[in-house]
């Protein structure tokens, strides 16, 4: 029998691309999804994409999510105790299920982190595309047929003319050189709305973007 393991999930290529691996590991079973949602606006924590859209990704998954709901400007211990329940209530619906892994590419801090807040609780972490590098896997990311837009910028790290750009071969040949080609030190997220694993693809309107906290660049999708 594989070893059965949930996702945390945000919705952008990192997620898509650890579901990717993990599916084609016979080894392995994703059997569900873990979200953070900030309540208020109903919308996934930091990336601002609208659950109306989670659900339709959860819909071509074949996938259950569960949600760890938080409010706005949710601190750190809040945020933990929200993820935490949300785990608990997993294993009460679950029991077999031990690992949730994570899309961490290379910062170190961040899967410590995540060991940290899992010790003791009989869950471990395993990052299915942990250390590689991040110049061919957002090439191969691409080249695998799986599409996605930016929604996030951070503006301190990327111009915020990026946000609502398609995550494509063009794209990654303006990025500055300052400027991970995945991401990963949260210059910008994306969404994921085709390709493997997805059934179909989730049509969707682009919307405004608007500059929030005078810092982060969104650009709004729309179903």
């Amino acid at each position: 029998m594989p070893t059965t393991v949930i996702l945390s999930w945000s919705g952008g290529k990192d997620s898509a691309l650890a579901l990717h691996a993990l599916n084609q590991n016979p080894s392995l079973e994703v059997v569900a999804l873990l979200t953070t949602v900030t309540s208020d606006h109903e919308r996934i924590s930091i990336h601002g994409v609208r659950t109306s859209l989670l659900q339709a990704q959860v819909a071509r998954l074949g996938l259950p999510v569960f949600q760890a709901r938080l409010q706005p400007n949710s601190s750190n211990a809040e945020y933990e105790a929200e993820f935490t329940a949300a785990l608990a209530e997993i294993r009460r619906e679950r029991a077999d299920v031990a690992h949730i892994a994570f899309g961490d590419l290379f910062l170190a801090d961040v899967r410590a982190y995540r060991e940290r807040l899992l010790t003791d609780s009989g869950w471990t972490p395993p990052s299915p595309i942990w250390g590689q590098d991040t110049r061919l896997l957002a090439r191969r990311f691409i080249d695998e047929g799986i599409a996605a837009r930016l929604v996030c910028v951070d503006t301190t790290q990327l111009d915020g003319a990026f946000a609502g750009r398609a995550f494509d071969t063009e794209l990654l040949a303006e990025l500055p050189s300052t400027v991970d080609p995945c991401g990963e030190r949260g210059e910008f997220h994306t969404f994921v709305s085709d390709g493997p694993p997805f059934a179909d693809a989730i049509h969707y309107r682009c919307g405004d973007t608007v500059l929030r906290d005078g810092r982060f660049m969104y650009c709004d999708l729309s179903p």
